[in-house]
């Protein structure tokens, strides 16, 4: 598949142990035209050290952004998405899990969908359970995800499947950046207040605002052993969501 150019986040917290380094170099060698920045988000292990034998020998191609202090993830992709946003020939930026739990290769499907749908300004993967699809996910976080993504349809007004797949592409327009310009209120569910600010970039038309988004039912997702989420974040989370609300509200 000819994939157009873009560039996709990392952003790595203590994945010294996580990070598949052996797929990654191997999927970048086989696709020059989509470049890589890896943040490391003020890690404790030898994660950087990872980070730099993955870009050894692809400086053209990978890049590492070291920030020494750790903000969250939702601050890791800010500052990795504002960097790529400085590259010229971007048709997308994007960002990935760094446990590769949904695989590289999706981003050639979820670029093709951008590419298609002039009208669309983000694609983002959702794990739908279908038949013919190798979706595995743990019953208890499915649950918790589920209850989640109907109280964030409900706060957003949008009918949303799964807000927290880690792994989005947006379209690269003059709007992109305001997306990711201030710091993000939430420190858990980031991924939800990107949606309120582009709700109210569209000036909460919520038709418009449907029209933009994709969501694309990933082929294949797997629970990789060792996240860093917690069943009790999901309750911090609600509360995000909460804040999110009375931040966006119109």
């Amino acid at each position: 598949m000819n994939v157009p150019s873009g560039t996709i986040v990392i952003p790595c917290y203590n994945e010294e142990k996580r990070f598949p380094l052996d797929r990654f170099t191997a999927f970048v060698d086989a696709n020059p035209s989509i470049h890589f920045l890896l943040v490391n988000d003020g890690s404790k292990d030898r994660t950087t050290d990872v980070l730099q034998r993955a870009r050894a020998g692809r400086e053209h191609q990978v890049d590492v952004l070291d920030q020494p202090v750790n903000g969250g993830k939702g601050e890791a992709v800010r500052a990795g998405i504002l960097r790529a946003l400085q590259r010229e020939g971007c048709f997308y930026v994007g960002f990935w899990d760094a446990d590769m739990a949904t695989p590289l290769a999706q981003i050639a499907e979820l670029a093709a969908v951008l590419a298609a749908r002039p009208q669309l300004a983000m694609v983002f993967g959702a794990r739908v359970k279908l038949l013919g699809r190798n979706v595995e996910r743990r019953a208890v976080r499915h649950y918790l995800g589920r209850i989640f993504a109907t109280v964030v349809s409900t706060v957003l007004r949008l009918p949303i499947y799964d807000t927290q797949c880690g792994a989005k592409l947006f379209r690269v327009t003059s709007d992109t950046a305001g997306l990711f310009a201030e710091p993000f209120s939430s420190r858990w569910v980031f991924d939800v207040e990107i949606i309120a600010r582009f709700i109210r970039q569209r000036r909460y038309d919520m038709a418009a605002v449907e029209q933009a988004i994709y969501e694309f039912p990933l082929p294949e997702w797997r629970d990789v052993a060792g996240s860093q989420v917690r069943p009790g974040d999901f309750l911090r989370a609600f509360f995000d969501v909460l804040r999110i609300y009375r931040q966006y509200r119109p």
